[in-house]
């Protein structure tokens, strides 16, 4: 009797948890958008790139850029993969 409780307590913390998994994975986080790169410059002096290994093809820039591909993705225009670097 115990053998089968704990088997049925089991299953049934495994299916709350993957469909429990399953709202925390579906949540979209809101990106902040921009008016310019004037405005994003205030809160990313080195612009924002999309991934870490990209590189600056533009020349010599004063910062490092933040790393967001969800902010890259509402900003850049010039597709270099930095928006607005400095």
């Amino acid at each position: 009797m115990k053998r089968i409780f704990a088997i049925l307590l089991y299953f049934g913390l495994v299916l709350g948890l993957s469909f429990g998994a399953n709202d925390v994975a579906s949540a979209k986080t809101k990106v902040k958008t921009y008016k310019n790169c004037t405005a994003l410059n205030k809160d990313y002096k080195g612009g924002v790139a999309r991934t870490s290994s990209v590189k600056n093809k533009g020349g010599k820039t004063k910062y490092k850029p933040h790393v967001s591909k969800a902010l890259y993705d509402a900003s850049d225009r010039d597709k270099d993969f930095i928006a607005c670097e400095k």
